[in-house]
């Protein structure tokens, strides 16, 4: 998988296009793709609502295979939020209903939050959070930034 740069708008469409209840788009974002050995968009990762006084950014994803999620997507998935932009925390929302999503937040390291009916009346939704220190301390990352699990 190799990542795309500088197609923010595209990206973001793509995401749009596979994301129920995101019809609104992203109003301004960052973004990256991923596309497979192809050169085909299989992937992307938004990057919106950044709110730089308190450091957060909101990202959400979609891909139409479960192959994208390489160790270099990972590794840049995080990079840009806490590493070239200086976030704090990135904020994820996910519907309850999305089981593989979740279970990757949370292998990721989220700290997930349930909220009855986020995604409407009959679907509820996670908000999951991500600190700079959880993902610098975490499985994918330790040997990277040199550090050990706390206890």
């Amino acid at each position: 998988m190799r990542l795309l740069f500088g197609h923010d708008e595209a990206v973001a469409q793509f995401v749009v296009d596979l994301t129920p209840g995101c019809e609104a788009g992203f109003g301004k974002c960052k973004a990256i793709g991923v596309l497979d050995d192809d050169d085909k968009l299989v992937a992307g990762m938004v990057f919106h609502d950044w709110q730089p006084g308190p450091g957060l950014i909101q990202i959400s994803s979609a891909s139409t295979t479960a192959r994208w999620l390489a160790a270099n997507v990972r590794h840049m998935m995080f990079s840009y939020p806490f590493d070239q932009i200086g976030c704090q925390m990135v904020v994820l929302q996910v519907s309850a209903k999305n089981e593989r999503m979740v279970r990757i937040a949370k292998a990721f390291g989220f700290t997930p939050y349930l909220i009855k009916r986020m995604r409407g009346r009959d679907e509820d939704g996670f908000v999951f959070t991500l600190t700079d220190d959880d993902w610098r301390n975490s499985k994918f990352t330790r040997k990277i930034y040199g550090q050990t699990l706390s206890t």
